[in-house]
């Protein structure tokens, strides 16, 4: 029996039949594409409607989606994506979210499921942020383009009906990456305060040193090959080494006084023992770390959770610890 073989019977049948099938789509195949044929995939958004809801979640009842925009500090406008929820007093609390996507694919508006939940059960305002990607814009453009708009929630926020006072930042895969590292720059240069980070199956080292990315190499979702192409094409042409924080914020200096997280990772997922790295190594600097490694799934498990045993437990973990952090709700409780 193969590795793939034996990592696809680890995943319940109704995972395991939704794996079988993306994958055929080759949705996260990027080696070969011409910057058209990457355009083209980056539009592509499935419409929020039975059977896609069946697996990602439907959009909450309520919940206000509206745009607006930011200006970079280099004059481009960033486009965000902003979900308000049907009920909540009061300046809300912000989770600024970052989407996955390798750096190269993915919009804001193929989130809209997860964000509206967000939206909905946090009780926040999330905003979207589609930040530059590659191979147009190189490392560390999307990094730099996410701290503008972390800095902008300072005054942006707030005619929004959000209270810039308290702040989060999520993102799963190359937007967990993109959250950390965030976290790091504002700590140096000197706030916005974040009071946390939520951390979906990150990507934190760019030099893939960890047993999964070789253990997990053939997995469902997203395979090594994919990973390699991803990190080819947003480092094409720059300068930066794998290694430097802009990219693998696992290899930074120093961590300490960073804001309490959340790291989630996926068992079945060859950035899995990256992110449990990363939780380990905040932990050590003294940051106060939720850490859980969920069985049975691989990459990506927040947008089909429909389709898994444990993305219920896994969304209920994630606003728990929002809601506590962004002092939601005085009962809500956290292990950090």
């Amino acid at each position: 029996m193969s590795r793939a073989t034996r990592l696809a019977n680890a995943m319940p049948w109704r995972t395991r039949l939704f794996t079988a099938v993306y994958d055929r789509t080759g949705a996260l195949d990027v080696e070969g594409l011409d910057l058209d044929q990457i355009r083209a995939a980056r539009r592509r958004v499935a419409p929020l409607v039975p059977p896609v809801t069946w697996v990602t979640g439907a959009m909450p009842k309520g919940v206000r989606v509206t745009t607006s925009q930011l200006a970079a500090r280099d004059g481009h406008c960033i486009p965000l994506r902003v979900y308000r929820p049907g009920h909540g007093t009061g300046p809300l609390p912000v989770v600024v979210f970052f989407h996955g996507g390798g750096w190269v694919l993915g919009n804001v508006r193929g989130y809209d499921a997860l964000c509206g939940f967000l939206a909905d059960a946090v009780e926040a305002l999330v905003v979207s942020v589609d930040y530059r990607m590659a191979p147009e814009f190189v490392a560390p453009q999307a990094a730099l383009d996410c701290v503008d708009a972390l800095r902008w929630t300072r005054t942006g926020v707030a005619p929004l009906g959000g209270d810039p006072t308290r702040i989060a930042v999520s993102g799963d895969s190359a937007g967990g990456n993109l959250s950390a590292i965030v976290c790091q720059v504002v700590r140096d240069e000197g706030g916005p305060t974040i009071s946390h980070q939520a951390l979906l199956y990150p990507g934190v080292d760019g030099t893939q040193s960890f047993p999964s990315m070789r253990e997990n190499a053939q997995a469902p979702i997203l395979t090594k090959r994919q990973v390699d192409s991803f990190l080819a094409t947003y480092t094409a042409t720059s300068r930066l080494p794998l290694d430097h924080p802009l990219i693998s914020p696992l290899w930074a200096d120093d961590l300490s006084g960073l804001p309490p997280a959340l790291v989630q990772t996926a068992q079945l997922d060859p950035l899995r023992d990256e992110g449990i790295a990363y939780a380990a190594s905040l932990t050590a600097a003294g940051v106060a770390v939720r850490a859980t490694t969920y069985v049975g799934v691989p990459h990506g498990f927040h947008s089909f959770p429909g389709v898994t045993l444990v993305g219920g437990q896994a969304r209920a973990e994630l606003v728990a610890e929002l809601r506590a952090h962004l002092g939601v709700d005085a009962t809500a409780t956290s292990d950090g």
